[in-house]
């Protein structure tokens, strides 16, 4: 049996293991390989799983981003096991895994235990032995009625819950030595290569640290955001007290009747956030409202609705996208693959809008330029401002957070808000919802609905796009005045059914396949909702069309 690796071809016994092939094709840099990538029939392969035939294969390692997923996931299985093995299982009411923060994971344990620094000792002690003990990690496939008998003798509703609404009758789960779980996604074959990770006390919970991205052999640093911390928390605690914050949930509350009810209190939930923020704003007598965040968190729809806020308390916002500052064709630079760049801020003329900014802070009247997408050149056309008493200037767009990109302004006049799509739905109490998915299937439909782009287009450039935030948005989110969550508790329901055609029509043989498999698994979970009680000014319609407002 011939199994080829970019060029290297070695013989094995049918029917060896992954593991041992990959270890085998590893020995040369010592990484971990974690997945395979069959080339030949595109799709993703456990290290568990045995090869019986020729095969043309990737080895993907910690450095990939499902290589991350699958170290992730182990690591939190682990800990699961460890902590109610300390614990004890009659003791343990929950242990959900909450959120990220910087790319650890913050979990929040309830039950008859005390918490504190020598518990999460005893619990680390309990991984390290696992993991020292290459203890194998077993998926099993079991009916349906099965897994939800188990987990309700766990008490673990969510996940009894949840296949409930599953259309298999059969599923898989994972069992590491007597504790069974289940997880959306692959994980390693054994516990020895889940090497580092550590656990912090932190909040009312703790964080499951884990190494960074650009070194699995080292843990990531943990710098919380306290800002990012406590919108999340609040959302979380939000979605907690209405009682959604599973999908099993979202899909009960539709099966009900009550997913008309749940729009609606989201949405004024939402609207209730923009005029708390509008009402800061009126009271500080700033001129430049600076809003930023990543892609597909609903930038344009947030500007349009703080300015009918600040519309009710007597101001006459102007709305200014830093697009239109583009820098022209002669002046822009090219990124590695010789394509315009138009994440750094590079790309912006913020000379000239500083300068305009300024004019209009002196009280002179200013031509504000747009930006020809099509040409590549700043166009003039009759778009003049002044600032009067009551004008405010909202201006949107990447870097409004760093403050070289207005650093001319005076800062007693700038009032910065960082928006982000901070999901507070999960799937279950382990299976948490990434934001980035929810924004990258809000962009995939937008692209498709106003750019005519394909799924697999959209899912092509989303590694340049997150590398664009990681170096020029997230770094800056911390010096916002105010942090707002754009994410609807209610719109995977809605998303999906314009999602799951897009997906579904990437072909097999599309590098892009393997991600469109993963976003329709994940669809699969949750029941779709139409989107006819979806008012005209939510964010939502910024991505499905049917806006109100002026979002382009």
């Amino acid at each position: 049996m011939k199994i080829s690796c970019k060029g290297d071809q070695r013989e094995f016994e049918r029917g060896t293991k992954w593991s041992e092939i990959a270890r085998a094709f590893s020995e040369k840099d010592g990484k971990d390989v974690l997945l395979v990538h069959d080339l030949d029939e595109n799709r993703l392969i456990e290290l568990y799983k045995s090869c019986k035939s020729d095969k043309r294969v990737e080895f993907l390692t910690y450095e990939d981003p499902a290589g991350r997923m699958t170290y992730a996931r182990s690591a939190i299985f682990m800990m699961l096991k460890a902590f109610y093995e300390v614990c004890g299982f009659e003791n343990v009411e929950r242990v959900s895994v909450k959120f990220t923060i910087g790319g650890n994971f913050y979990v929040v344990p309830t039950g008859s235990f005390e918490l504190d620094p020598i518990l999460l000792s005893k619990v680390s002690m309990k991984m390290h032995a696992y993991a020292d003990a290459a203890m194998p990690i077993r998926k099993i496939s079991i009916s349906v009625d099965k897994a939800i008998r188990r987990f309700r003798k766990y008490r673990m509703y969510d996940k009894s819950e949840l296949f409930r609404y599953r259309r298999v009758s059969r599923v898989n789960v994972y069992e590491l030595e007597g504790f069974v779980d289940y997880f959306y996604g692959a994980m390693c074959p054994d516990t020895s290569y889940v090497k580092k990770f550590m656990l912090e006390p932190y909040k009312e919970g703790f964080m499951l640290i884990l190494p960074s991205g650009k070194d699995p052999e080292k843990l990531s640093d943990f710098h919380p955001s306290e800002k990012l911390f406590r919108v999340q928390s609040e959302s979380f605690g939000w979605a907690e007290k209405i009682g959604i914050d599973t999908i099993a949930d979202l899909n009960r509350a539709i099966c009900e009747g009550r997913a008309n009810d749940l729009i609606l209190m989201q949405e004024a939930y939402f609207e209730k956030s923009i005029g708390e923020i509008a009402q800061r704003i009126s009271r500080k007598d700033k001129k430049f409202i600076l809003l930023s965040g990543p892609s597909s968190a609903g930038k344009t729809t947030t500007a349009n609705r703080i300015a009918i806020q600040l519309r009710a308390y007597g101001l006459n916002p102007h709305i200014i996208s830093v697009d239109n500052y583009f820098k022209g064709i002669a002046d822009r630079k090219l990124d590695e693959f010789g394509r315009p760049d138009f994440e750094s801020l590079d790309a912006v003329d913020t000379e000239q809008f500083n300068s305009d900014m300024l004019r209009l802070l002196n009280g002179e009247r200013v031509e504000i330029p747009s930006y020809n997408f099509i040409t590549g050149e700043r166009e003039y056309k009759g778009n003049f401002i002044e600032l009067r008493d009551e004008d405010v200037l909202v201006i949107e767009g990447i870097h409004c957070l760093n403050e070289k990109f207005s650093e001319k302004l005076p800062s007693e006049y700038k009032y910065k808000v960082y928006i982000s799509a901070l999901t507070m739905l999960n799937i279950d109490e382990h299976n948490r919802i990434p934001t980035t998915d929810m924004r990258l299937l809000r962009r995939m439909v937008r692209d498709s609905r106003t750019r005519g782009y394909s799924a697999a287009q959209t899912i092509n450039r989303w590694p340049d796009v997150r590398k664009g935030e990681e170096e020029n948005i997230f770094p800056y989110q911390d010096q916002a005045d105010v942090i707002l969550n754009t994410s609807m508790i209610y719109e995977l329901a809605v998303i999906k059914s314009f999602a799951e055609p897009l997906l579904f029509g990437i072909s097999q043989d599309a590098p892009e396949y393997i991600e469109a498999k993963r976003l329709l698994k994940f669809l699969d979970y949750v029941l779709p909702l139409s989107p006819e009680t979806v008012p005209g000014t939510s964010i939502v319609r910024e991505f499905i069309g049917g806006s109100l407002l002026d979002v382009g």
